[in-house]
């Protein structure tokens, strides 16, 4: 034992053992307040880290605003770029506004094709037996509404009213299996195309296009909007897109599918077109064969 004691290394080696176990159990204990040695130890860390760090954010922030500066010189200059488009849009658009009011007082003609004021409406009723020809919607004759207005959706055409009470209208859709139900359309491209919708494929669910010109060329995937002819239908609603163009049965003419834009299965609010354009004589029922091969008439 005397030995032990006098090999002086060993005792300071134990001595320092017990002395970093209780340190270290002392500072893994939950504490509220930080002993002397740790808020000296944290405290000089602390200023060392705050020494250090505001000059590299000093130096960071110096690159940060020439970066800035860079960025918005760039930007300054595409956003004149723009603005000298606009200007030069803006110039066009006066112009062509100009030039359109000139010709409609030449041809003496106040109003848009397009223009018409909507009404907001929603279905309340369908039959299931006419599930996909059919709706009954909320508004009627004191709301405005009167036969052969268009009826859509925020996604395009749907149908047209057939028959109103003063609550209350029915609407007969594009997908309708009734033979005498046509739509003047318009194949927009770099050149109007004209055809007719004629009759809903139910196989496919889709519309069927027939009497487009054969001189003309169609494309799957081009959109088919109302051409505004007839006075039912505003100009420019979106029917729907060509999937599949062929020739008809007498091989004249080409026939072409269009995936409605709508869905009709699924209905809910719906817009009814109150135009002040009144239809042309004949559009329901009345069309010749010749209005109609030259898309001058429409919806019957």
């Amino acid at each position: 034992m005397p030995q032990f004691f006098s090999n002086k290394r060993l005792v300071l080696l134990l001595v320092g053992m017990i002395f970093l176990v209780a340190l270290i159990s002392f500072s893994l204990r939950d504490r509220n307040h930080a002993s002397l040695p740790e808020q000296l130890i944290k405290d000089v860390v602390g200023f060392g880290q705050t020494m250090f760090s505001k000059p590299t954010q000093y130096v960071t922030g110096i690159f940060n605003n020439v970066e800035s500066l860079l960025n918005t010189y760039d930007e300054n200059k595409r956003l004149k770029a723009r603005l000298e488009d606009y200007a030069t849009l803006q110039a066009s658009v006066n112009d062509l506004q100009l030039e359109n009011e000139e010709i409609r007082k030449i041809i003496d003609k106040e109003e848009s094709l397009r223009a018409f004021n909507p009404i907001q409406s929603t279905v309340i009723a369908r039959n299931p037996d006419q599930w996909e020809e059919k709706i009954i919607i909320d508004k009627g004759e004191i709301h405005g509404v009167d036969v052969n207005m268009a009826v859509m959706t925020s996604q395009g055409l749907i149908g047209k009213v057939i028959l109103t009470t003063p609550y209350t209208s029915t609407v007969e859709l594009l997908s309708t299996q009734n033979p005498n139900y046509r739509v003047s359309a318009v194949i927009a491209d770099e050149q109007e195309v004209f055809g007719l919708i004629e009759g809903y494929d139910v196989e496919r669910k889709e519309l069927v296009l027939k009497r487009i010109d054969s001189e003309f060329e169609v494309k799957k995937g081009q959109k088919v909007t109302t051409s505004g002819l007839g006075g039912i239908f505003p100009k420019g609603i979106l029917i729907g897109e060509v999937t599949e163009v062929t020739t008809d049965d007498y091989g004249l003419t080409q026939l072409a599918y269009v995936k409605p834009a709508a869905s009709f299965s699924i209905l809910d609010h719906v817009i009814i077109s109150k135009r002040s354009i009144n239809p042309v004589d004949g559009t329901d029922g009345g069309n010749t064969e010749a209005d109609l091969t030259e898309g001058a008439g429409e919806e019957s």
